[in-house]
This record gives C-alpha cells, sequence and structure tokens, in this order.
C-alpha cells in the first residue's frame, strides 16, 4: 500500500507462533536511493522484491536496511535481502541489538531458554513450531550504528528515534517530509486505532511506555505499526494518552 509519495507500507502474512500473522515492514525511496525498514520472516524476500517492482523501485536502487529492533519477525530475511544486492548494502541498527543481528548473540526473544518458558504455555500443536524457532538466527554485519535523534540524510531526512522497551536497542523511524511515524513495535494498531506494545513480548515494559512520550514530540499525521498497519485519526492525541494512562509503578 502505497501511503504517502515514496512511501510504501508492505503487507506480507507470515506463519507465527499461534498461526499466520501480518506484518508491515516499510519501504521508502526518492529518485536517487531506497531503505527498506525492517525485513520480514525467513522466506519473505521474494515478496519484499515483488513489491518492490510494483512500486517501480529497482533492485539496484535500495541503498540500505534500516531495522527497528532484533526480533526474528523484523531480521529474518536480512540474509537473503543482503545476498541478493551482492553484500552491497548498508544494514544499520542501534548498538543495542547490532550483536543479536549480527548473530554474536543468541536472540533474546527466540533463545532456547526462551522459548522453554513459552512452550507449557502453548497448545501441544504448536510447540514444533515453537521449538524450530529456536535454532533459526538470520544474521548479517550491521555497516552502521545509529543512535538517538540522529538524522539519516535519506529520501527527506530519516529521523533515528532510540524507543527501548521492547528491545534495548529498539528504535522507531520519524519521515519529515511525509510525516509519518514507522514505529515498529513501540505501538500496534488494532482497527486502525493505536494500541501500547504488546506487554508479553516487551522486555521492559516501563521504558517502552516511557518512550511513547518521546513520540509526542514529532508532527505526526500517520503512524505505521509493524503489526496492525495504518493509525491516522488524531494522532498527537492518540499517543498522549498512551504514554500517560499506562505507566506502571516499579
Amino acid at each position: 500500500m502505497i501511503v504517502a509519495p515514496g512511501v510504501m507500507m508492505l503487507e506480507l502474512e507470515s506463519e507465527g507462533i499461534g498461526g499466520p500473522v501480518a506484518i508491515h515492514p516499510t519501504l521508502i525511496w526518492d529518485e536517487e536511493d531506497a531503505i527498506l525498514i525492517d525485513t520480514g520472516m525467513p522466506g519473505d524476500s521474494i515478496r519484499i522484491q515483488h513489491a518492490m517492482q510494483e512500486a517501480g523501485v529497482p533492485l539496484d536502487r535500495l541503498h540500505a536496511v534500516l531495522l527497528t529492533h532484533q526480533d526474528l519477525d523484523h531480521i529474518g530475511s536480512l540474509p537473503d535481502v543482503v545476498s541478493a544486492k551482492d553484500g552491497h548494502l548498508e544494514v544499520i541498527a542501534h548498538h543495542e541489538d547490532a550483536p543479536y543481528i549480527e548473530g554474536k548473540s543468541p536472540l533474546i526473544k527466540t533463545s532456547h531458554e526462551a522459548m522453554a518458558k513459552l512452550l507449557p504455555l502453548l497448545p501441544e500443536e504448536h510447540r514444533p513450531k515453537v521449538l524450530a524457532m529456536c535454532n533459526i538466527h538470520p544474521s548479517a554485519n550491521v555497516t552502521r550504528l545509529i543512535t538517538d535523534n540522529e538524522v539519516l540524510p535519506y529520501c527527506g531526512g530519516i529521523h533515528i528515534i532510540h524507543t527501548p522497551g521492547h528491545t534495548a536497542g529498539h528504535v522507531s523511524i520519524y519521515l519529515e517530509r511525509s510525516r509519518i511515524l514507522i514505529a515498529g513495535d513501540a505501538m500496534i494498531s488494532v482497527d486502525g486505532m493505536l494500541q501500547g506494545p504488546v506487554p508479553h513480548a516487551t522486555l521492559d515494559m516501563n521504558s517502552a511506555i516511557h518512550s511513547l512520550s518521546k513520540l509526542a514530540k514529532y508532527p505526526i499525521d500517520t503512524v505505521i505499526c509493524y503489526h496492525g498497519g495504518l493509525s491516522e485519526q488524531n494522532i498527537h492525541h492518540q499517543i498522549l494518552q498512551l504514554s500517560h494512562s499506562s505507566i506502571t509503578k516499579p
């Protein structure tokens, strides 16, 4: 779906722990460069390339992959995308999550230890899929580390907002030209309305809620959530409500 000139929200259906899930990587581009934000699950590379073709963006224009964080459904097709570019691709991530993306540390949420805690809570028929995920660790070298408030000089300005909580290195991305926020997993969208981060998938819920207050400082017209897609109604008010209403006391 074309959200704004040079901004396409991809709509991919992938297999999650509990069954099919819809996820939304984002492609942004101008006449010189294209940047892919997150890469979906393993096996999604071909569908991403087809979406680029539909948008009229050739693969040779893809300059970088910008990762919001380390989770499997965000880095799953990273090696395939890098391979499709013969390795000539910048891989950008926050330093807190870089070791996990590079395979130097096990992915926190799909490690054997994490999955062992999850297994008893799942129906028996879903357990083999969960166990298989423990052995999947897509990885690639991170070639550029980003920091909070950094502005990448592509496609009219890509503002990096460090929004820790979901993971320590989670970032959200603000596109200045189109006034779009790419929220990653900092929020989800349900029927077009924003909700806070999913508690069971968030490592530090208090930090995640606190991070939302940073987003309220930006003039945002549209939010792309990785889970749930678009939200376009009263964005500033919604974010303010979320950042103030859900903080829990330690």
